[in-house]
């Protein structure tokens, strides 16, 4: 049987934040590299309230386009504020190097958000040690970072699985949002601006959905003494925000929220602390909030914690919002990340030969026939004197080695396409094939 936390605000009785709360929750939010930079720029844009924005960087040209109104240039000696270069230990040594800058910056908070695209340089390097020192500083760390997009390549991939890693050791929880999930539930037609566009909204709301619930009093109510009970060294937490409008609009809401694309290889089975913030635009009856909290209950431990909080926002007009953060699952203390994805090879369809160009594998047939000095072959390439196969030209696939010589062709010329390289720049020379399998074809200049 699980536990109910819950802090009725009685409006008519006259309390408010202010008179039972105590000092406000400071809350900060650091931005690390530039996919971190991006997704504090859409909080501020989204006009995220009641929280310290901080964004750092390697880059001095990315710092200056950010928003934020704190703005942090580590590791200049190391990089000289022209970025990490994609690598992870440069940005780690930054961090490392401005650590005390870092800390300044972070001193008296309560709660630090990480945000940050990991598989790059910076954000991939600091995070850890931005989270690291503000558990040094006693704060609840949460981190909120994507994985790259499967099209970025296997070398992005490894290095957001080795920066999860460190980051999953020094954080209280840690939210992992996968890039590719967006890829696959996003309208196929997007640019790759807005599609990166999508992730910074993801990730914003993550740390959106957790904040509001400490930072917007509701009617009933959920405070940082909550947040901190559901996540403070947890290890790994799952969120979900869902929609819900009509009549059905509470199991709607609840469902959509644990059933997020975004998170399809994730389940909230076995979590044994359940933060839920629901907000309506009008009253909520009671048997709305029983069905919400029974759906979001119905997979988890059989002792969850149950922290749930209920907000009016007129803005919804009807609708339900529920976000859902499950913590205390029994791996918690491991850090699963799928292996890198494999990006297959992209093959490209043959097209119709064109009148004047002519298949690699007919043009063998005719390269390699004896070619005398100032004999026109088709019309389109004049060779010059003809050079005899060795066995290292054998050896090294050589293309057309009768054909040329020291002497530079009597008329025409030659481009080797893609896959060929030509000895030391000098097209008089052989082209060497270095992929036998390779097919192509390739024109003949008039």
């Amino acid at each position: 049987m699980g536990n109910l936390g819950i802090s009725i605000v009685d409006d008519e009785a006259g309390y408010d934040s202010e008179v039972s709360g105590g000092s406000p929750t400071v809350i900060k939010v650091v931005g690390c590299g530039g996919g971190g930079s991006n997704a504090v720029n859409r909080m501020i844009f989204r006009e995220l309230s009641n929280v310290d924005f901080i964004v750092l960087n390697t880059d001095l040209q990315a710092l200056g386009r950010s928003r934020a109104p704190t703005k942090l240039a580590i590791g200049q000696k190391v990089t000289k504020g022209l970025g990490a270069g994609g690598k992870p230990e440069v940005g780690e040594q930054a961090a490392e190097e401005d650590k005390e800058l870092i800390t300044n910056e972070l001193r008296g908070a309560d709660m630090v958000f990480i945000t940050a695209g990991m598989g790059g340089g910076t954000g991939t390097g600091s995070a850890p040690v931005v989270a690291r020192i503000a558990k040094e500083l006693g704060c609840l760390t949460v981190a909120v970072v994507t994985t790259p997009f499967e099209f970025e390549g296997n070398v992005r991939m490894r290095q957001a699985k080795e920066g999860l890693k460190k980051l999953h050791e020094q954080v209280d929880s840690l939210i992992v949002i996968p890039n590719e999930q967006l890829f696959k539930n996003i309208d196929k037609n997007l640019t790759v601006k807005e599609s990166f566009r999508k992730a910074d909204e993801v990730l914003c709301q993550g740390v959106e959905g957790i904040s509001n619930i400490i930072t917007n009093p509701g009617d009933v109510n959920t405070d940082f003494a909550d947040v901190r009970n559901a996540m403070a060294g947890q290890g790994n937490a799952i969120f979900g925000i869902g929609i819900g409008e009509g009549e059905n609009r509470a199991t709607d809401a609840a469902y959509n929220a644990i059933h997020n694309p975004m998170l399809e290889n994730s389940k909230i089975d076995g979590a044994k602390n359940l933060l839920v913030n629901i907000c309506a635009s009008e009253e909520i009856t009671l048997s709305e909030v029983g069905e919400i909290c029974k759906i979001v209950s119905a997979s988890a431990d059989k002792d969850y914690n149950m922290f749930w909080g209920q907000v009016t926002q007129p803005e919804l007009e009807g609708k339900i919002s529920v976000t859902v953060i499950a913590t205390g699952f029994e791996d918690s203390g491991k850090l699963t990340v799928e292996q890198p994805v494999v990006v297959p090879e992209v093959k490209s369809e043959p097209k119709p030969a064109r009148e004047d160009t002519v298949s690699l594998n007919d043009i063998n047939s005719i390269l390699h026939k004896p070619a005398s000095s100032g004999a026109a072959l088709g019309g389109e390439f004049v060779a010059s004197h003809g050079v005899a196969h060795t066995p290292d030209a054998e050896k090294k696939g050589t293309l057309g080695a009768d054909m040329f010589s020291d002497d530079i062709p009597s008329a025409g010329s030659f481009t080797p396409p893609n896959g060929f390289i030509p000895d030391e720049n000098d097209l008089t020379k052989p082209a060497i094939w270095n992929k036998s399998e390779f097919s192509r074809t390739i024109r003949l200049d008039d």
